[in-house]
């Protein structure tokens, strides 16, 4: 499916996940059953999610954290699915510079870093080195919540 402009104004009025369909096609000068089957279909073709998400800062005993990783294969693709799956992992992004990914991750007090690094990271075979950013206040950041 081609992403055309239509689509992409569809996207941005959807930052508020609760506006409606028919206020949406309203301001766009477009139907609302045009509104709806476009988010259907870019729901259907893995282009678009509508999800609550939420300020970490809000969230009693949670933190987010950034991970670099550096791998000891250029495998990454399959690699970035691996961490993609661990627990706590928002996002896993492949990336130019001193790292290989950068991964997102949501922890709480139950669940911190060192067990995320030693009973998840450690699960997965060619990490070469890792390096934790804990974000202490974030600015226009919010994650789904995952844990």
């Amino acid at each position: 499916m081609q992403i055309d402009a239509v689509n992409f104004d569809i996207i941005r009025h959807l930052k508020d996940g609760r506006k409606s369909y028919k206020l949406i096609a309203q301001e766009l000068s477009i139907t609302e059953n045009t509104v709806r089957s476009r988010v259907n279909r870019m729901i259907e073709d893995g282009i678009l999610e509508i999800s609550g998400n939420v300020r970490v800062d809000v969230l009693r005993g949670h933190s987010l954290l950034y991970l670099g990783v550096k791998l000891k294969t250029m495998e990454l693709q399959e690699k970035a699915k691996e961490f993609s799956r661990l627990k706590g992992v928002v996002s896993v992004g492949i990336v130019t510079g001193r790292y290989d990914l950068i991964l997102q991750v949501l922890l709480s007090e139950e669940y911190n870093l060192l067990e995320f690094v030693t009973g998840q990271v450690a699960k997965i075979k060619d990490v070469q080195t890792v390096e934790s950013f804990v974000v202490y206040e974030g600015y226009n950041l919010k994650v789904p919540y995952i844990i």
